[in-house]
């Protein structure tokens, strides 16, 4: 870590293999997989130029997810944004039929359709702490919340999960 900080690219590239597969899939469970790859990238690039004012190096991983998690709020305001544009902008032309669902879909996606069923702040706090094992009290530091509020949302997140796969014909 410290030869990181003196700008050593060698030990960054380190750094970078052996948190990138798990940054990349908290971004995935987030923000799902469409610019994936450029997401990890903006995570990196966040935490290359922000390395200098990195205080304790043990803290890198919770320091990690919190810029993931910065980058996959930033980018769902993004869309937010475009959504509204393309909105506006269908009013005045004709909307093409969305091609139909496939019906056999695979764990992941039923998992990720599950994920998009709630809230940005659930969606966090349940991929960190169930998919990612991240422990609570580092969910709380990388979202910047209590550890009460943590275990409530991880409550009510996991029990919006249940329930849609429940209605998915997914049996516990």
């Amino acid at each position: 870590m410290k030869r990181c900080k003196e700008g050593d690219t060698q030990s960054f590239r380190q750094l970078y293999h052996r948190h990138q597969q798990r940054v990349r899939s908290a971004l995935y469970q987030l923000s799902g997989a469409s610019h994936l790859d450029d997401l990890v990238q903006e995570v990196f690039l966040r935490a290359w130029k922000g390395l200098p004012n990195l205080r304790q190096a043990s803290q890198f991983s919770t320091w990690l997810y919190r810029i993931a998690w910065n980058v996959a709020s930033d980018q769902r305001r993004h869309f937010a944004q475009a959504n509204t544009q393309r909105q506006t902008l269908s009013k005045t032309q004709p909307v093409e039929q969305e091609a139909p669902d496939l019906m056999h879909l695979h764990y992941q996606d039923l998992v990720q359709r599950g994920l998009a069923q709630i809230s940005l702040e659930h969606r966090a706090v349940l991929v960190l702490h169930d998919l990612e094992d991240v422990p609570q009290k580092e969910v709380a530091q990388i979202l910047g919340i209590p550890v009460g509020t943590v275990k409530s949302r991880l409550f009510h997140a996991r029990d919006a999960m249940r329930q849609f796969l429940q209605k998915q014909g997914v049996q516990p």
